[in-house]
């Protein structure tokens, strides 16, 4: 009889004087799981649930880098065009007061959160004592709409300003509760907020960003990589990501080297090729001599038919020299061939400027040049951090490759 006036169910029926059924008005209480049961398995992750789990967590977190930069920065907008208005009259208070009667709820909710953050000693920032900094995106917006008279002068259009703010508050609802990002709303995210940072004046200063945007990750960890901006299994998931009408596109100077230069050749039409040399770029393109025996040995390399890659790089030569015919200024517009044994091909875009991109690959031995790994470099240099040196990297340094390269080598008439 247990304390509770309730009748406990007998033990086990193996013991003496044991049985199997309690008499009438017994409680049964639950018995130890027996050993193999599958409390365990249940509450383990397999490969494919750690897998998920990684790339939710990816995608969440370049998607919180995004919405932190667009934050921090509407943050110092709304401060640089409100505060002058309403310090002067409200002191510590302007936030409050600008906020207004509709606004009492939210900011008075942020006031409530910043002097529990001070009790608790969570401002380790004396610049974050302030109402501003505990404002959420939706508040600051909320302030830019009501005082849009203030902020129209710096912006061009509202609408603009709104349809962006409206799409990162989707990808914001869905990572402050860690829930499932899609790539397609990631993808959204990461775009809205390129925009509004442009809109906003904060718009990426590095040179290259016309053809290649400084990415918000690149530009938190990118001195970790040199100047290496991304890296691709093969070339044709390059071309899914980076095409080459936005690799070649506005090019000043475009230096190039390599056995065939397919990615050139066959992905920018001899049309586009003559329409960017009439513009003034500079086109320096070096091929390997399809005559010498470095061909034949890459050949045995990759198992093909004797003269088959010979002819290829022939066939690519001549449609350049047609491209070239037709030109008003032909010595802007360079053939040559070399003899070494090749290293690596090179795309190198305006590497004569701080704005340069580069594309690179390094021939394998069993692999076309199709299926082998691509680096896409950023000319000028890694992502400078204040305070820190600027250093010469990879760019610079197939950049010399290329040149070296071009001074022994013969031209193609």
């Amino acid at each position: 009889m247990s304390s509770g006036g309730l009748e406990l169910p007998p033990g086990d029926s193996g013991h003496e004087g044991g049985s199997t059924e309690g008499p009438p008005g017994a409680v049964s209480l639950a018995r130890p799981m027996e050993t193999g049961s599958q409390i365990g398995p249940e509450l383990v992750w397999g490969a494919e649930q750690w897998s998920e789990v990684r790339t939710r967590a990816q995608r969440a977190g370049r998607a919180y880098i995004w919405l932190n930069l667009v934050e921090q920065r509407l943050r110092t907008v709304v401060a640089a065009v409100l505060r002058p208005v309403y310090e002067p009259v409200h002191g510590d208070d302007w936030v409050v007061a600008a906020a207004g009667p509709a606004g009492q709820e939210w900011v008075q909710r942020a006031v409530a959160v910043r002097e529990v953050s001070r009790r608790k000693g969570y401002l380790l920032d004396p610049a974050d004592d302030n109402v501003l900094s505990f404002l959420t995106l939706p508040q600051l917006r909320e302030l830019m709409v009501q005082h849009w008279p203030c902020f129209e002068p710096y912006f061009d259009d509202r609408r603009d300003v709104e349809l962006a703010l409206d799409e990162l508050e989707v990808t914001r609802n869905v990572v402050s509760r860690n829930r499932a990002l899609s790539e397609a709303v990631l993808a959204q995210a990461e775009r809205a907020s390129a925009r509004l940072l442009e809109i906003l004046g904060a718009g990426s200063d590095a040179p290259s960003g016309r053809r290649l945007p400084v990415d918000a990750v690149e530009d938190l960890v990118g001195d970790r990589y040199a100047d290496v901006v991304a890296v691709h299994p093969d070339r044709v998931r390059l071309l899914r990501q980076f095409p080459a009408e936005d690799i070649f596109r506005g090019a000043r100077r475009l230096d190039a080297i390599g056995i065939g230069l397919n990615l050139l050749v066959q992905n920018f039409s001899g049309r586009r090729l003559m329409r960017l040399a009439e513009s003034g770029c500079r086109v320096r393109l070096l091929f390997l001599n399809p005559a010498s025996s470095s061909v034949k040995r890459r050949e045995r390399e990759l198992g093909l038919k004797r003269g088959e890659l010979s002819r290829s790089v022939e066939m690519n030569i001549l449609h350049m020299r047609r491209v070239r015919a037709r030109l008003r200024d032909p010595g802007a517009f360079e053939i040559q061939v070399f003899d070494e044994t090749p290293r690596f091909t090179a795309y190198l875009v305006d590497g004569d400027g701080p704005d340069g991109v580069g594309v690179v690959q390094t021939y394998l031995r069993r692999s076309r040049g199709m299926e082998a790994p691509v680096f896409v470099l950023r000319g000028g240099g890694r992502i400078v951090k204040p305070g820190e040196p600027g250093e010469s990297c990879l760019f610079e340094t197939y950049r010399e490759e290329f040149e070296t390269a071009w001074a022994d080598s013969r031209p193609v008439s």
